[in-house]
C-alpha cells in the first residue's frame, strides 16, 4: 500500500509518521518551503483539554482524549504552565461560573478553583487553574523533520486539477497511490463536503520581564486570552471578537486578503484588543510590551455551536480530514 499526505502541519506530519511507523509506504507534500507554515505554526500553541469549548461536547471530548494520547505519543513536545487560569467574566460571558464549572466537571476535566485577585484578575465572578499545556512548536518541527526526512517533500504544490482518478487508485504527479490524505483543512483546494468558511486572523506578540508561567483565558463567548510562547518571556494576545479579520468562501480569497493588510488595520485591532484585555488584567500594558503581529488563516465549520472537533470523510480515493483541536 502507498499513501500520499497533502499538508505538513500537525495533522499531516502526525498521520505521515504514524503510517511510516506501521511500515506503509508514504509521501507527504507541503506547498510551502517548510512544515508548520500555516495555522499549525501560527497560533496560541495551546494543547487543549476542552476547557475552551463549553458549548460543544464533541470538541470537548476529543480535546480531552487527544490531550492524553498526545502526551503519551509526544512526551517531549509540550510543557506545563504553572498558573493556567480560566475565568468567567461577570457580565460578558455567555455562561455563569456555576454552569461552566458543572460542564467541565461532568466532562471529567480536572481543575482547582483559585482566588483571582492573587493573579491581578478583575471583573470576573470566579476562576480555575487548569492543566492545559504549551506546545513546543520549534521542537516539534525539528522532530518531524528528523523523522520524515526520507518521505517529506516541501515546496511542492499538488495541483488538484492534474490529479487523476482510477477505479481503485489515485495518480499524483505520475505516481500511483492507494489513498490520498488531505490534511490541509481546505488549503489544497480539494472540495470539502461540509459548509466551512476561511477566516484571516491577527495574533499579537508581547514580551514581559515581570510575568512568568502565567496564562489567562476569559470564557465563554467572544472573549480574550493571553498565552505564553515557547520562547521564555514571550506571550500572545488573542481575542475571539477582534482577532478575526474577515470571512471568505475560499482559502485563496483569504490568502489574497492577508497580503493586502497594512499597519493601519493592525494598529486599530491592537488598540481594541488591549482595551479588551485591560478589563480583566488592568496591569497588562505596564507588564507587557508589544513586539509584533502574526497573520494566519483559520478554517471553521459554519454554525453557532463552536464545533472544532475532527471529522474524517472518505470520497473516492481521498480521506479528507476536517481538522479539530
Amino acid at each position: 500500500m502507498k499513501i500520499a499526505v497533502i499538508g505538513a502541519g500537525w495533522y499531516g506530519c502526525h498521520i505521515a509518521l504514524s503510517l511510516k511507523l506501521l511500515g506503509i509506504d508514504v509521501d507527504i507534500f507541503e506547498r510551502k518551503d517548510e512544515i508548520f507554515s500555516g495555522a499549525s505554526g501560527k497560533n496560541q500553541y495551546r494543547l487543549h483539554q476542552g476547557f475552551h469549548y463549553a458549548r460543544h461536547y464533541r470538541t470537548r471530548q476529543q480535546s480531552r482524549d487527544g490531550y492524553i494520547r498526545f502526551i503519551e505519543r509526544y512526551p517531549s513536545l509540550s510543557t506545563d504552565i504553572e498558573n493556567n487560569i480560566y475565568a468567567v467574566p461577570e457580565k460578558e460571558s455567555l455562561l455563569d461560573y456555576e454552569t461552566y464549572r458543572l460542564i467541565m466537571s461532568a466532562s471529567g476535566l480536572n481543575f482547582s478553583e483559585v482566588d483571582l485577585s492573587c493573579f491581578g484578575i478583575v471583573n470576573c465572578s470566579a476562576g480555575m487553574r487548569v492543566e492545559e499545556r504549551l506546545l513546543l512548536t520549534k521542537r516539534a518541527k525539528e522532530f518531524f523533520y528528523r523523522n520524515l526526512e526520507d518521505v517529506l517533500q516541501t515546496g511542492v504544490n499538488v495541483d488538484i486539477e492534474k490529479i487523476k482518478y482510477h477505479d481503485d487508485w489515485v495518480e499524483i504527479m505520475g505516481h500511483k497511490y492507494d489513498y490520498v490524505v488531505d490534511a490541509t483543512w481546505g488549503g489544497s483546494g480539494i472540495e470539502l463536503d461540509r459548509q466551512v468558511f476561511f477566516e484571516p486572523t491577527l495574533l499579537l506578540y508581547y514580551s514581559s520581564r515581570s510575568v512568568s508561567g502565567f496564562a489567562f483565558t476569559a470564557v465563554d463567548g467572544d472573549l480574550c486570552s493571553v498565552y505564553p510562547c515557547e520562547e521564555n518571556g514571550l506571550y500572545t494576545l488573542s481575542s475571539v471578537k477582534y482577532t478575526p479579520l474577515g470571512r471568505f468562501a475560499t482559502f485563496k480569497e483569504a490568502e489574497g486578503f492577508i497580503k493586502k493588510i497594512g499597519d493601519e488595520l493592525i494598529d486599530a485591532k491592537r488598540k481594541l484588543m488591549e482595551e479588551e484585555i485591560l478589563n480583566y488584567l488592568p496591569n497588562f500594558v505596564d507588564e507587557f510590551m508589544f513586539e509584533a503581529p502574526q497573520l494566519s488563516i483559520k478554517t471553521k465549520i459554519v454554525g453557532n455551536s463552536d464545533d472544532r472537533s475532527c471529522y474524517v470523510r472518505r470520497v473516492e480515493g481521498f480521506l479528507k480530514f476536517y481538522l479539530g483541536k
